[in-house]
């Protein structure tokens, strides 16, 4: 009975966004039902500044992120800011120092972010760096690349100053051994394991930036990466139309480029929150009959305007938004029901 209600639901949703989005599986375009294309998150209003995150427990990183900005910081500061908050906190065991390591016990970050002319900047499989997104921004302003990877991004890192540090707490350690017992890979992602955070702001000039910063999913293959540091997968920004992020299980955003997709939605006129579930309906209709147990991917955008959206594949996601001088954290709308095996977040 499970699986058969989860199949409803996956079917429903797929023919309720089709009929927006014009999902080829569904054999639907815009013009019969033109506006879903128009949905608004329930909890957005235009306004800018605005400081949108991942994840409830990053409201310490949209505050940071909006004291940047009060203080005369640019968006590209204030995403900045934002996402060395988490770095920085060794309770955070999916993000920098504190982040859970790979099988082999070594952290490894990842991290991007991205100004409002277009710049960009990221570095992959970096160890030993507290704040990648830092290194990331500095790879973005220095070099004439992109991305910078392993010793490489670590050798450039040195070169510009950067401390070199051990990042496995202790706390860490002794969660990779427990887990070497068994040594099962069972990917988990929620608001107490969660595996990035994506941060997006608009400043006072009406300027955009995002930052995307990760140690991965907890014990995968030594030199996996995922979409956090990948511009369209984990992170994208657009002055001219918005920006989108993402958090979840990596793999499945770079099978799609979400964060890229939404972005070119809303271009075509797609409300943010409308941009968000075509997002997850392509993962949907492309990989719904395979996901992993557990799986789960939340989207973030928002538009020109300071208007923004928010979905998720499954039931648990949710984010921290600080606007009109009010920070708070909010549930996103999902897909897909958890299963009662599945457990809450």
């Amino acid at each position: 009975m499970l699986l058969k209600r989860r199949k409803f639901l996956t079917t429903a949703f797929l023919a309720t966004v089709a009929t927006g989005i014009g999902l080829h599986a569904c054999q639907s375009s815009d013009n019969q039902n033109p506006s879903r294309r128009y949905k608004k998150n329930p909890h957005s209003k235009p306004g800018f500044p605005i400081i949108i995150a991942t994840w409830s427990p990053n409201l310490k990183a949209t505050e940071a992120a909006w004291q940047t900005l009060e203080n005369g910081g640019t968006a590209l500061d204030a995403v900045e800011a934002g996402a060395r908050v988490p770095e920085a906190d060794p309770t955070d065991t999916s993000v920098g120092y504190g982040g859970l390591p790979d099988r082999d016990g070594k952290v490894t970050l990842d991290a991007c972010i991205m100004d409002a002319n277009g710049n960009a900047g990221s570095v992959t499989f970096l160890q030993g760096i507290k704040h990648p997104v830092s290194v990331a921004r500095k790879v973005m302003e220095k070099t004439p690349h992109v991305m910078l990877s392993g010793e490489g991004a670590l050798q450039f890192a040195i070169e510009q100053g950067f401390e070199v540090e051990n990042l496995l707490t202790e706390a860490a350690r002794k969660a990779w051994e427990k887990w070497r017992i068994s040594s099962k890979y069972e990917p988990k992602v929620d608001v107490n394991q969660h595996d990035t955070i994506g941060i997006l702001a608009i400043d006072k000039n009406g300027d955009i930036a995002g930052a995307c910063t990760t140690s991965g999913m907890a014990y995968k293959m030594h030199g996996r990466v995922g979409d956090s540091p990948v511009i369209g997968a984990g992170m994208y920004v657009d002055n001219a139309v918005g920006g989108a992020c993402a958090t979840g299980h990596g793999e499945l955003m770079l099978k799609t480029l979400g964060a890229f997709l939404i972005v070119e939605l809303m271009r075509q006129g797609h409300s943010p929150q409308s941009a968000c579930e075509a997002a997850i309906a392509r993962i949907v209709a492309r990989y719904g009959g395979q996901l992993p147990k557990g799986a789960q991917v939340g989207y973030l955008a928002i538009d020109k305007n300071g208007a923004h959206g928010a979905f998720a594949l499954t039931q648990g996601f949710d984010y921290a938004l600080y606007q009109a001088d009010e920070n708070r954290a909010l549930k996103a709308e999902f897909a897909i029901e958890k299963e009662a095996n599945e457990g809450e977040d």
